[in-house]
């Protein structure tokens, strides 16, 4: 496929880091966030359906609190209950803005593979995008435990698109994409604009972790792009600090790493 076909994928999901909507102290960067949810808004009036990962949660925690990082399972668990609402609540607000109304699903990984489960999840994502709703997923990291865990919303998003039936995935991420070498590291590394296959070299080249309020890196967004391509859902990495990122995605613009599905 061209990117240019990009421009016909009606149901997309978009999928923003903690990096992408948050301080490094956690608290919740507004200019940032009213700019994601105003380029959805304009999406969803243009007749594209929107689903939206988000991840924040726990950064929203450490931010209202002032508190470090979480440092195991249990202070994640009790930061995410503190700052599940005051994301939400930030995301009403913007979007109700732009009339737009929204839902929250929170989800634990048996929510997609237990066949029961996934199939309520599905019946009830198609309701709401029947209903012109935009719904915001996160993974339920008040009560996951970790066999449940997603471990990352970069394998959550790819999971959501698979049940969703999304027609392209959208990871927004502090990076541009994919390059061939850690550009932290090399300031000769080169960004790939396209991918058709997500190797062994790619994989373990790509390891280092986000930030410290984060839960995955290019690792993870590899993983993602690996799942989302086996069942023909072509996905963008995208840098959140590019201006109108969505869109121009979402028309084919030539940015971040487009990778390929493999059938479709």
């Amino acid at each position: 496929m061209k990117r240019v076909e990009l421009g016909e994928r009606k149901r997309i999901v978009v999928k923003v880091g903690t990096s992408s909507i948050t301080y490094p102290t956690g608290k919740i960067n507004l200019g940032k966030m009213e700019a994601l949810v105003r380029e959805l808004s304009d999406l969803h009036n243009a007749g594209r359906e929107i689903i939206l990962t988000s991840s924040g949660a726990v950064g929203a925690g450490v931010g209202k609190l002032n508190a470090a990082p979480p440092s195991n399972l249990q202070e994640k668990q009790a930061l995410a209950a503190i700052g599940q609402g005051l994301l939400m609540h930030m995301y009403e607000k913007f979007f109700s803005e732009y009339s737009k109304n929204v839902a929250q699903a929170l989800l634990t990984r048996d929510c997609l593979s237990d066949p029961d489960r996934s199939q309520n999840f599905r019946n009830t994502i198609f309701t709401l995008i029947k209903l012109g709703v935009i719904t915001i997923v996160n993974e339920n990291d008040t009560v996951a435990v970790e066999e449940l865990k997603f471990g990352d919303n970069d394998t959550l998003s790819a999971m959501v698109s698979v049940s969703a039936e999304a027609d392209l995935l959208i990871i927004l991420s502090d990076i541009d994409g994919l390059y061939d070498s850690d550009p932290r590291q090399n300031e000769a590394a080169r960004l790939i604009s396209e991918v058709t296959e997500v190797t062994e070299a790619m994989m373990e080249n790509s390891k280092a972790k986000g930030s410290a309020l984060s839960s995955g890196g290019m690792y993870t967004k590899l993983t993602a792009a690996r799942y989302a391509m086996s069942h023909g859902i072509p996905m963008v990495i995208a840098s959140s600090d590019e201006p109108n990122v969505i869109r121009r995605v979402a028309v084919g613009e030539n940015i971040g790493t487009l990778f390929l599905p493999y059938v479709k």
